[in-house]
């Protein structure tokens, strides 16, 4: 059995890159976000996001910026990928998207009200990213930072994370869960809320090994290895799921903190 490991900083860096070449799957399997989880960032950053000037960051396909659209807020995107930042441009034409990453950010002074970053504050160096979050936003503005989990709690979901990590030495489950404790502050000026929001989608089998195989672990291990655990991870889900249809459930981790009302 191999032992499940901590990232190395270069298959770090390496999985951070590997999502330009999967970026089409990224976009039409991935998970999107629950209505619950933009409520809570309404009521924790104090302001609507109707009007609110919004930039959201490591944007990938625009999963989360679409969400922020609908909602009335005024986002432009940053992106680091070349390849997702072009799958963002084809989904979503009219949003203005520049290339960057939350450790140097292409944006003027308190510029934004809102900082957001989905699925994307552990690609960061926490140390360089929030001096740059508190240089970006207004006086009162917020920085959040949120991840869909996989609700470990759920037997089949457990059990699928334990396979996961015994066949590529990673316990990705957990990396996501606690991706929060690299939130650490070096200036003292924020302290994070956190919510945790359940919710779930039904997906066709077909649907949700796409979902899985566009995660960085398996792009940096080869085709070859993940189409075995793809293969043997299908007559596993499909015992569970004999009609093909699976359930996934996601605890959203929501992490929210606003700057001083004053500069």
């Amino acid at each position: 059995m191999t032992t499940p490991r901590v990232d190395s900083p270069t298959s770090h860096a390496a999985r951070a890159r590997s999502f330009d070449a999967a970026a089409a799957q990224y976009a039409a399997h991935r998970p999107s976000y629950p209505s619950a989880l933009f409520e809570a960032i309404e009521e924790l950053s104090g302001r609507p996001l109707a009007g609110s000037r919004v930039a959201d960051v490591g944007a990938g396909t625009g999963i989360a910026t679409a969400r922020l659209r609908e909602r009335g807020a005024d986002v432009i995107a940053v992106e680091p990928g070349e390849g997702m930042a072009a799958e963002f441009r084809r989904g979503l034409p009219d949003v203005p998207v520049v290339r960057g990453d939350g450790n140097a950010l292409p944006l003027a002074d308190h510029h934004v009200d809102l900082l957001t970053y989905a699925q994307a504050w552990h690609w960061t160096d926490p140390a360089r990213a929030v001096p740059e979050a508190l240089r970006v936003l207004r006086p009162g503005g917020a920085l959040a930072l949120w991840w869909n989990t996989d609700a470990l709690d759920v037997p089949w979901i457990a059990e699928a994370a334990g396979r996961t990590a015994r066949h590529f030495g990673l316990d990705v489950s957990a990396e996501k869960r606690n991706a929060g404790a690299r939130v650490a502050d070096p200036s003292g000026r924020l302290a994070f809320t956190r919510r945790e929001l359940r919710w779930s989608r039904r997906v066709p089998l077909d649907a949700h090994l796409a979902n899985i195989a566009s995660h960085s672990v398996f792009l940096t291990h080869g085709e070859e290895h993940g189409a075995v655990f793809l293969a043997e991870e299908r007559k596993h889900l499909l015992a569970v799921f004999p009609d093909g249809i699976v359930e996934e459930t996601y605890d959203v981790v929501l992490l929210l903190a606003r700057t001083p009302a004053t500069a």
